[in-house]
């Protein structure tokens, strides 16, 4: 996983995640089943229902995934091949076009068509930028990263549909700057998708944070979402968010929204 931590102030600035998820590494999904030459080991519950919300959302199709879209005036694209992959980021702001890679954990960047030599610290920001913003938008791809954890929490209703509760959490081996980061994720009982997601952070003083997913669209195979973002007070238990959503009682920040989406293999 990509460290996410020095994006994560940017990203709550403009009211984007708002959080890191964890540098998540990005590579091809690998389901955690063994199998011995004499039978597969039994799958925990969390696992078979995260390994069903990934087939809900693209499955195997993320593997060879190759897709472009606009994001606050920014121009992102991934390219998925097995183990290897390579993330873009384009931004043309007072005639400076500045363009971001990061090919297989490798981070570089141009301005106008020359290189540029960067720092340690600016490497971790380009890093964590691009990387948190493909990974929320192409969750849950990544979330059977090896540093992941998952423990089912319980099966809950909100607004009259019905929904397993997935506690997300990572070792601090591989898990980033920001493993000691809490996720939880509403999966619809129904579809097996990601309906709503939260989590709290610790940089900055912490923040808690609630999306409720909208505007779902499937292009070519893969699910993409938009998500409305909203802010909790720091302490408030993620198990309580739901509650809270549905009394009107969180304030919400922001849209977090994917447009133009294009499937670049199709070209």
């Amino acid at each position: 996983m990509t460290i996410l931590k020095s994006f994560l102030i940017s990203f709550c600035t403009i009211s984007l995640l708002s959080c890191n998820t964890n540098n998540k590494n990005p590579e091809k999904i690998i389901v955690k089943e063994t199998i011995s030459a004499s039978k597969k080991i039994e799958l925990s519950k969390s696992q078979k229902i995260i390994n069903e919300a990934i087939t809900a959302h693209g499955g195997d199709l993320y593997n060879t995934a190759q897709y472009s879209f606009g994001f606050r005036n920014n121009i992102y694209q991934f390219k998925n091949a097995g183990s290897h992959y390579e993330y873009t980021k384009s931004s043309n702001k007072d005639n400076t076009v500045i363009f971001d890679v990061l090919k297989n954990g490798n981070f570089s960047r141009t301005v106008n068509g020359e290189a540029v030599k960067l720092s340690e610290k600016e490497i971790v920001s380009g890093t964590g930028a691009i990387n948190s913003v493909i990974y929320f938008a192409t969750l849950p791809y990544k979330l059977n990263d090896q540093a992941v954890n998952f423990k089912h929490i319980e099966s809950t209703v909100i607004k009259n549909k019905d929904y397993h509760v997935i506690e997300v959490t990572f070792n601090k081996a591989g898990g980033g700057e920001d493993h000691d980061d809490e996720y939880y994720y509403w999966i619809n009982k129904d579809t097996n998708k990601i309906d709503y997601l939260a989590y709290n952070y610790k940089v900055n003083k912490g923040g808690v944070r609630f999306r409720s997913a909208y505007n779902v669209r499937v292009v070519d195979g893969i699910t993409f979402q938009d998500y409305i973002n909203y802010k909790a007070d720091v302490g408030t238990p993620l198990k309580d968010l739901p509650m809270l959503y549905e009394a009107e009682k969180l304030k919400e920040l922001s849209t977090i929204k994917t447009e133009n989406i294009i499937n670049l293999n199709k070209n």
